[in-house]
């Protein structure tokens, strides 16, 4: 070994080192700081973006086929019988708490079959703008039940944006239009939520193991930020101590993802520490998305 040859690192240098940044930096948001919106307007910007891609479309292309069994028309129906469901919710109708998504609009849905494409549109936006009117003075931190989910008013917003951006999306890949995506204030609310209610998802696709994990999510890109979050513990006890594992993905992947239009293997996340445990959460994050 010559003066010049390079010593080799102490075993396990990297990880302290990580560690030691990670206590000393808490999880924050992305630089340049995003402004911030309210959810009401998180899911108004998200009903405009709705509209303005189903005015781009012609009388055909409310007959292409999209998402389960629903041509375009069919799936535009959906979301008014959605609609519907939120207002009845911000009333306090039990009915709604626990009605499945997909059965509770199949009606509605498949009621709008001959109708003129027009006349859907204009359902669609008004049933939209009476939701919207609504909110204007609620509580955003006031309990609603819908659909199986118990959520503040705000966070259930942030979801009905979610749901309206990814259908914004299936039409237009139905109709070979680009994709979009949301303004930075509205995807770091749309992110931010996903990643809180990731214990939620992870849930669903079991546990895996009784060991505690904890996830340092990177999420890159305008809208993304930094987050702890632990699996396996109570809530109340905190961080720390469990196998830590480290997630580095783009934000906007990291939504389309936790929505169920990609797969984990197409997010291309990067992935150290306790690299075992990443394909649970990805998998949890997929088993997010309501449809």
């Amino acid at each position: 070994m010559t003066a010049d040859t390079p010593l080799p690192l102490p075993a396990g240098l990297r990880e302290r080192v990580l560690d030691a940044s990670r206590r000393a930096r808490p999880p924050g948001r992305a630089l340049p700081e995003t402004p911030d919106i309210s959810p009401v307007e998180v899911f108004e910007r998200a009903a405009d973006a709705f509209a303005g891609a189903l005015s781009a479309l012609d009388d055909a292309h409310w007959r292409r086929p999209v998402l389960r069994d629903l041509d375009v028309q069919g799936l535009v129906g959906h979301l008014i019988g959605v609609e519907d469901d939120v207002r009845r919710a911000l009333a306090g109708d039990p009915a709604v708490a626990a009605a499945d998504h997909v059965a509770s609009t199949q009606p509605t849905a498949v009621g709008q079959s001959g109708r003129a494409p027009a006349s859907t549109r204009r359902d669609w936006r008004r049933s939209a703008d009476r939701t919207l009117a609504l909110l204007r003075d609620a509580d955003p931190d006031g309990p609603v039940a819908l659909h199986g989910l118990h959520l503040p008013l705000g966070a259930l917003l942030v979801v009905r944006a979610f749901e309206l951006w990814t259908h914004e999306n299936d039409v237009r890949a139905a109709v070979g239009l680009p994709g979009s995506v949301p303004d930075p204030s509205a995807l770091r609310r749309m992110s931010d939520l996903a990643v809180r209610l990731l214990p939620v998802g992870v849930a669903r696709v079991g546990t895996g193991t009784s060991v505690p994990v904890d996830l340092h999510l990177v999420l890159t890109g305008p809208g993304g930020g930094t987050w702890d979050v632990t699996f396996g513990r109570p809530a109340d006890q905190g961080s720390g101590g469990g196998e830590g594992v480290t997630i580095v993905a783009d934000t906007v992947g990291f939504c389309r993802l936790a929505a169920n239009r990609i797969r984990p293997d197409q997010l291309a996340p990067f992935v150290s520490g306790a690299v075992a445990h990443a394909d649970r959460i990805l998998a949890g994050a997929a088993a997010l998305a309501l449809d």
